[in-house]
């Protein structure tokens, strides 16, 4: 693996590589900002998300050159191309990066297994969480303190949780001087591990908030707070979730990584297509896929869902809309009905078409239901197969996958595989493919002893449950976006207090 720090992006010309990379938001009624506004951004301020005004398109030279590159270079290749050395200069660049990844367990950072039968895995947990959630948030957390020491400001950072986002923003940023961080995750809906991840952070910037409801009922009060732009901007709030631009940026060095260890030689022409399965909540890393492909990356991408199969219905039928309720699948990290990720990838298949976006968008706000234009439909299952996984095909590729390599997967990477054994059993050919691993199994025990199998958990996951805990219940009846800002409020007044002292 080459390591390379290039102060120009590598196989691109330095005019290419000295632009300034603007962001425009998803339903084209917000100025457009820089990297570090699309960072300090999360939603733009008309409800849409940031998205690149134009994105570079890479050629066969470019890609052969990177394709020798360890996970982390590709990172800095991606990061630099869409920062830019005016808000980043290089250097700069590739310290932060080593620093987000100097936790990681393992020493490529991300590792592929390749098993039987042509099945690869792409391990994406190798962070301190155990998650795939370490990769982006370690990074946008060194990006985010970076700008703030330069500027001596605050930010109070709103993260919503269904079980891995909270701990892997918390472990980002816990005990940094001038960032807090709030998260709301859903009482008794994570597995007890990734709860004790995030509650016995005991860090005097952490402050976790047990809500009675599930992951899109929390979402609403941080939606309600955010909607209120001058409160937004007087306490310097931001989001950690992936609406951020920064996290989806990252996670496309994931489609990037899998397509250089996975393609069989790129000395063909046309480049050799590699099959990318990514399993999926949110959509974030389906969105980094989307943009990748569109770059010029040979990859055809399958997305794979448990029950909660919005994006299923949306891919095969064009059918975006809500199911009467969520339902609690074993991949719980999945359990999502509102994937917002998606209007992202409305906006790139339509050709950045902010106001076909918008009235999507809108109507499904007002109606939860949207049947997606037969044109865009199309360019969607054009871009992207899908398939819907329930609990019992998940246990079951879990003790397949167990038996054929001794390899145990967490639930929602055996969504991904799950798609893999079909492919395989009816013998259909097709590209080389590469399942995405989002999570260690050794967080989904229930999950595991589902399966019929057995875990050896790690030492430090045994050791959370000895450990104190603070959380603060939001309770059914309780006005929980009344709760989050006077918590915001507070935080700012402690903030100001010692600030406005200094000075004085």
């Amino acid at each position: 693996m080459l390591e390379l720090g290039d102060q120009v992006p590598l196989g691109l010309s330095p005019l290419q590589a000295s632009r300034i990379m603007w962001y425009i938001g998803t339903r084209g009624m917000t100025p457009r900002v820089d990297f570090e506004g699309a960072l300090f951004s999360g939603y733009a301020p008309d409800g849409g998300l940031f998205m690149p005004e134009e994105l570079p398109q890479l050629g066969r030279e470019t890609l052969c050159q990177w394709s020798v590159l360890s996970y982390p270079s590709l990172v800095k290749e991606l990061c630099a191309l869409f920062i830019g050395p005016e808000l980043i200069p290089r250097d700069d660049l590739n310290d932060l990066i080593d620093r987000a990844f100097s936790r990681f367990r393992h020493r490529e950072v991300v590792h592929l297994s390749r098993l039987r039968k042509g099945l690869n895995v792409l391990e994406l947990w190798h962070g301190v969480t155990y998650a795939f959630k370490d990769l982006s948030l370690s990074c946008t957390a060194q990006f985010l303190q970076y700008f703030l020491e330069k500027k001596e400001k605050h930010v109070t950072v709103v993260v919503g949780t269904s079980g891995d986002t909270g701990s892997a923003a918390i472990e980002s940023v816990q005990g940094a001087k001038n960032v807090d961080i709030i998260v709301l995750l859903p009482k008794g809906r994570c597995t007890k591990i990734q709860e004790l991840q995030m509650t016995t952070v005991l860090k005097e910037n952490v402050h976790v908030f047990g809500v009675e409801g599930n992951s899109d009922e929390l979402d609403e009060p941080i939606k309600a707070v955010f909607a209120d732009v001058a409160f937004v901007k007087k306490h310097n709030l931001m989001s950690l979730n992936s609406i951020n631009w920064s996290r989806v940026l990252v996670q496309m060095a994931h489609h990037f990584f899998a397509y250089f260890q996975c393609a069989p030689s790129l000395d063909t022409h046309p480049l050799p297509t590699v099959e990318v399965v990514v399993p999926t909540g949110a959509a974030g890393n389906l969105a980094a896929g989307c943009i990748a492909q569109k770059m010029g990356l040979p990859i055809r991408l399958v997305v794979a869902v448990n029950r909660n199969d919005i994006i299923h219905r949306t891919v095969q039928w064009g059918d975006f809309s809500l199911s009467k309720a969520v339902k609690p699948t074993l991949a719980s990290a999945m359990d999502i009905q509102v994937p917002y990720n998606m209007e992202r990838i409305f906006w790139l298949l339509s050709g950045s078409d902010s106001q076909v976006t918008r009235a999507l968008m809108e109507q499904f706000e007002r109606t939860q239901s949207v049947s997606l234009p037969k044109e865009l439909h199309s360019k969607l299952s054009e871009a992207v197969t899908s398939e819907s996984v329930s609990d019992e095909a998940i246990t079951q590729t879990m003790g397949r996958c167990w038996e054929e390599n001794q390899y145990l997967l967490c639930p929602h990477s055996a969504v991904a595989v799950s798609y893999h054994y079909q492919q395989t059993d009816r013998q259909q050919p097709s590209p080389p493919r590469c399942c995405l691993a989002p999570a260690s199994a050794a967080k989904f025990p229930e999950a595991v002893l589902a399966a019929g199998l057995i875990l050896e958990t790690p030492s430090e996951i045994l050791a959370l449950e000895q450990k104190e805990t603070r959380c603060t219940p939001m309770r059914r009846g309780d006005d929980w976006t009344l709760m989050l800002r006077d918590t915001i409020e507070d935080l700012s007044q402690q903030w100001r207090g010692p600030f406005l002292n200094a000075r004085e």
